[in-house]
């Protein structure tokens, strides 16, 4: 069978999580939407199911399956629901339900609920993407209140630019929401993943952890919480062909690397259709047979080429990590100008492969 797979480390996904409540102090939703990032929705819930204050996904279609497979933790539908039908799953299986619009909050009102919801009501603070305006905050939480329909409400915003800790639109925005929750006495969750590692001041009750489950910084600079984290996946492949080429000799498709000296060329069981970037360009971070190394070439559809010239040792069967505990995602995101959320969404056609360490 076709080598290309990847590792997934539940031991690590575990650790991670402990990190994300030991630095917080407070209770923490593992946000396993899109798949868990790529990781596996189902298992990555099993995994930390003993040990997690509950769960957090983009849509009911994602809630659903972890209650098909047996996940009975709390489950927070982060975009709420799209149509009020849905209102009836989210009573049917107990989900938690984010409210982010007046249409949605009317919708509660009007709806015929068996039993009350838990709402977390959603504060645009100044991403501008979703949530309340804030001069409709206030009135939105004091009529789900009065709606008779919801049990608890939590009170949530969300960072546009957390990840650059010096930039003063976190500060902005956690004063805009302390400014409309003024008053109001509930739990509140502003923290995500960078805001977890990087801004321990900002107040939360609960905190979303995403990126930082799986083991990868949110930052480009250094950050010390962030280096304590553990990679949980390793995408790995191996080379089934091997070319030894003169200078001057073009490799891949569009000549894009030409060989300056004779060279060993490994040919490697990866490409684009699995998820590797297909801009990645020549030089980025590889790892054969143990040895850092590096992408030459255009990325293929189910092939890419690395640099075996100075692994001697490495050949026909030889173990490529593309990104793992050795070449960090973060690495090869950054060499592609992307970002390690987009590596590990992007993942497919490669089979999962679970392992405890």
């Amino acid at each position: 069978m076709r080598p290309a797979r990847a590792l997934i480390d539940l031991q690590a996904l575990r650790h991670n999580y402990q990190l994300a409540r030991e630095v917080s102090g407070v209770r923490a939703l593992a946000v396993i939407k899109a798949d868990a990032y790529g990781h596996g929705a189902v298992r990555c819930a099993q995994a930390l199911e003993s040990e997690a204050d509950g769960f957090a996904v983009a849509c009911i279609e994602e809630a659903l399956e972890l209650r098909a497979a047996g996940i009975r933790a709390p489950v927070l539908l982060l975009e709420g629901f799209f149509e009020a039908s849905e209102l009836a799953l989210i009573v049917e299986h107990d989900f938690w339900c984010v409210v982010h619009s007046l249409w949605q909050l009317e919708a509660i009102e009007q709806a015929a609920v068996a039993k009350p919801l838990t709402v977390w009501l959603k504060l645009d603070s100044g991403m501008h993407r979703v949530g309340l305006h804030p001069k409709d905050y206030q009135a939105a939480y004091q009529r789900l209140q009065a709606s008779g329909k919801v049990e608890k409400i939590v009170l949530m915003s969300h960072f546009a630019r957390a990840d650059e800790l010096d930039c003063p639109r976190s500060s902005e925005q956690v004063a805009v929401f302390e400014a409309a929750r003024q008053g109001l006495g509930a739990e509140i969750s502003l923290r995500n993943s960078p805001a977890v590692l990087g801004w321990p001041s900002v107040p939360s009750d609960w905190v979303r952890p995403g990126i930082m489950l799986y083991g990868s910084t949110p930052f480009e600079e250094n950050n010390s919480v962030a280096e304590r984290l553990q990679p949980v996946m390793t995408l790995e492949s191996k080379v089934i062909c091997v070319r030894e080429l003169p200078a001057g000799e073009p490799v891949g498709y569009g000549a894009k690397f030409i060989t300056d000296k004779p060279m060993r060329i490994g040919v490697v069981a990866m490409g684009y259709a699995d998820g590797y970037p297909r801009h990645a360009p020549t030089g980025t971070p590889v790892l054969v047979d143990g040895q850092r190394s590096r992408l030459l070439g255009r990325v293929s559809m189910d092939m890419l080429c690395v640099d075996l010239t100075d692994v001697p040792q490495a050949g026909l069967g030889s173990t490529v990590e593309l990104w793992g505990k050795n070449i960090l995602a973060s690495e090869v995101a950054l060499a592609a100008d992307t970002i390690p959320y987009q590596l590990f969404c992007n993942l497919r056609r490669v089979p999962l492969v679970y392992c405890e360490d």
